[in-house]
């Protein structure tokens, strides 16, 4: 194990494994490194978002039904992967919002929720750990506690100090954050489908999305991973609650995602290693 390269993922909800970052994790098992995926929840709260899949049968065990499509994609990506044991917080939808309910994931304490991550990371001893941006990727509460929970645990791992009980202390390497949604990418996916002739499902909201070059500049890192496209979609696929095969997740034909933009990209945050940016590899400067 101490010449192996370790990289941990920590997600909100299982399919946020094989939505964000699903490629370039296939890539990397490829290459022999070990992964590790930690799900914050078990989703149990998350709608069905499959037509095919909106029956009572499946509602009434959609915990365990979404326990299972975590194996199936878990043996697609070739990861390991480890639960962290809270209860989905639901995605509160009104003006106002209702209250989250008792004993959610967001509404954990944040020490406490780190607490059984940073056993993990003790454990495993990643070089590398990737999470979401402050406002999770897109404002769920429990994408967003999982971005605090993560950059807590990263902190606090390779601290003697802090959760005695949790391991002998590691210190991971790099932080990163997932930046797989933002307005380059999809401009790029849009203008191919054009010069195809083919119909863009994003031309509406090409109209509306400004440039935000601030934001933009955000991205370090691009990790080249088009040959592994199959294997994330595959890997979606196995989270079939979450995923309609005739729905937006493949409105795009496979060959206009790899030209158009065949790099998965992320946000170097946190680093105790010298890299020169931008970047195309999680490890670089680890290597």
């Amino acid at each position: 194990m101490a010449d192996t390269l370790r990289l941990m993922h920590v997600h909100a909800h299982p399919d946020d494994e094989s939505s964000k970052g699903a490629a370039s994790t296939a890539r990397y098992v490829a290459e022999g490194v070990e992964v590790m995926v930690v799900t914050c929840t078990g989703g149990e709260r998350g709608s069905i978002l499959n037509p095919n899949m909106d029956r009572p049968d499946v509602l009434a065990n959609i915990g365990k039904i979404r326990m299972q499509e975590m194996d199936a994609a878990r043996e697609i990506l070739g990861v390991q992967q480890e639960w962290l044991g809270f209860v989905d917080s639901g995605f509160p939808e009104g003006d106002p919002p209702p209250p989250l309910p008792d004993g959610c994931f967001a509404l954990q304490s944040i020490q406490e929720a780190a607490a059984p991550l940073v056993e993990i990371v003790r454990r495993f001893r990643p070089h590398v750990m990737t999470t979401y941006d402050e406002n999770g990727g897109y404002p769920h509460p429990d994408h967003i506690m999982c971005h605090k929970v993560s950059v807590a645990a990263f902190d606090a791992a390779g601290d003697a100090d802090a959760h005695p009980e949790a391991g002998v202390p590691w210190q991971p390497r790099k932080l990163y954050y997932h930046h797989s949604f933002h307005r380059q990418r999809f401009v790029a996916l849009h203008e191919e489908m054009e010069r195809r002739g083919l119909v863009s499902p994003y031309a509406e909201r090409m109209q509306d999305w400004k440039p935000d070059p601030e934001w933009d500049r955000r991205v370090t890192t691009r990790v080249e991973c088009a040959d592994y496209f199959p294997v994330r979609d595959k890997a979606l696929l196995a989270h079939a609650t979450q995923i309609d095969p005739e729905g937006p997740w493949f409105a795009v034909p496979l060959d206009v995602h790899q030209v158009a933009w065949p790099t998965e990209d992320y946000e170097l945050v946190r680093t105790l290693v010298d890299s020169s940016l931008p970047e195309n590899d999680l490890f670089a400067g680890v290597r």
